[in-house]
């Protein structure tokens, strides 16, 4: 299976974004990741619902959001998105999680959902059914710039073994917090798929993008 990078857009020169999203499209990146905070399901609020659908007017890279937000099924409706793009959301946001997990299926996008690192993986298997992708948090989620949590790389491990005894190989695993090229390159041979890039790999200050980009690609 191909591994495939998405790009932190909040960890991007929103002055200048459109910019930034040209030079990702020549870095040949595989998402747009887009964290949607609310201030209340963690601490701290970003982007928004009308950057997502101007992102849309000016790239064709497909959008993988991630809504850390309570009650997401609330806002689901807000966002134009196709087959291609990945709208997740977490796990512990709302009671009956795969309700929400319905609704974004029916939307015609990729359906994916997120674990904080103390959320068990057996909470993911009745709901296979329901998701394309797993986000693994290998960190509390909220904040850039948090080093990864000691049992990052044994949760990936054990949600690849996971998958595949549940029979579910086609679910794709992603991983958010501190992806460094060393952290990268731990999480890829555990069985990572897609990797959440920010300002510990992509957004440098003495690289280029598409720099940046082949030096990672070149650690999976």
């Amino acid at each position: 299976m191909n591994k495939m990078i998405s790009a932190s857009i909040m960890c991007a020169d929103l002055l200048n974004l459109e910019k930034a999203i040209k030079e990702l499209e020549t870095a040949g990146i595989d998402y747009l990741h887009i964290d949607i905070m609310d201030g209340d399901f963690v601490p701290n609020i970003t982007l928004g619902f009308d950057l997502i659908n101007a992102l849309k007017k000016v790239t064709d890279i497909p959008l993988d959001i991630h809504m850390m937000v309570k009650n997401p099924s609330t806002f689901i409706d807000r966002m134009n998105l196709d087959e291609n793009d990945i709208l997740c959301v977490h796990y512990e946001s709302e009671i009956h999680i795969h309700r929400t997990l319905e609704m974004i299926k029916n939307k015609g996008c990729k359906a994916g959902l997120a674990i904080n690192p103390a959320t068990p993986l057996e909470n993911v298997q009745y709901l296979t059914d329901y998701i394309d992708m797993l986000l693994v948090m290998t960190v509390s989620p909220g904040f850039a710039g948090q080093k990864l949590y000691k049992g990052a790389e044994r949760k990936v491990a054990d949600a690849k073994s996971k998958l595949h005894e549940w029979g579910c190989e086609n679910i794709l695993i992603e991983v958010d917090g501190n992806i460094s090229l060393p952290n990268g390159e731990k999480l890829s041979r555990k069985g990572a798929d897609i990797f959440v890039l920010g300002t510990s790999s992509l957004f440098l200050k003495d690289k280029t993008l598409t720099q940046a980009a082949e030096d990672f690609r070149a650690v999976l």
